[in-house]
């Protein structure tokens, strides 16, 4: 996949774009060429300040609000870009929320939204539009997981369980597109510094800083650059999941 001319048809698809990794993932490929469908469940007036921004670079760039742990507003968006005749080239996975919490403290409401939104979305998506894909014998996928996808994380039972799903997902997906030229891949995310970890008293982040090898917490441009440095490269690149954590885990 490389840079693409302001008039294609072909666009990238990134979830949960209104602000974090998700916004600064839409503007690193806008400035890389690449048209873009960017989506949000809500925070209309944010999502479109990025949709604004990414067209100063010269793309195409199309918003949607859509609640992509609800398969049946995935379908309805799919329809639009059906009707737009847009074609999606790579899709970015990255709509997630967390809770934090004792697993008996976790509501079966809490549980249910942390799964669909972070995992059930992965399966939503790419089920709508992975046929275009295979129908053009390429692509790239990007799943945003997490460290604790990878070792857990005490108080965080369903958001480790989510990521660690979305772990399985690619690689087993990775197996399934690999002879339809589509690479699957995902980043384990450390300790970056986005709204999510914004609940961190100035104590709690220094004592997890101490921790990190390198001393600080990542960027959203460092990992937007991770992304979309994979996004690009060989599609012999498939079912790894890459842990950009400064050394933490």
């Amino acid at each position: 996949m490389k840079n693409k001319p302001a008039d294609s048809n072909d666009y990238v698809l990134v979830t949960g774009a209104s602000r974090g990794i998700g916004k600064e993932t839409a503007l690193t490929f806008a400035a890389h060429g690449h048209n873009l469908i960017i989506l949000s469940r809500q925070n209309a007036e944010k999502l479109d300040e990025v949709k604004n921004a990414a067209r100063q670079s010269g793309v195409k760039c199309l918003s949607f609000l859509t609640d992509v742990s609800d398969y049946n507003s995935v379908l309805q968006l799919k329809q639009r870009l059906q009707d737009l005749q847009l074609s999606v080239s790579a899709i970015i996975n990255n709509a997630g929320i967390s809770f934090f919490g004792l697993l008996q403290d976790t509501g079966i409401e809490d549980w249910e939204q942390v799964i669909n939104t972070n995992l059930s979305s992965c399966f939503y998506i790419c089920k709508a539009f992975i046929p275009q894909m295979i129908a053009r014998q390429s692509g790239h996928i990007i799943n945003i997981s997490s460290v604790w996808g990878n070792v857990g994380a005490a108080c965080e039972v369903a958001y480790s369980a989510s990521k660690g799903g979305v772990n399985a997902f690619t690689k087993a997906l990775a197996k399934e597109l690999a002879p339809s030229g589509i690479s699957v891949n995902a980043i384990a995310c450390g300790a970056i510094d986005t709204e999510m970890n914004s609940r961190l008293s100035d104590e709690e982040r220094q004592e997890l800083e101490y921790e990190i090898p390198f001393g600080r917490m990542g960027t959203v441009s460092e990992t937007a650059e991770l992304i979309y440095s994979i996004t690009v490269s060989n599609p012999y690149l498939t079912g790894q999941i890459i842990t950009l954590d400064g050394g933490w885990t």
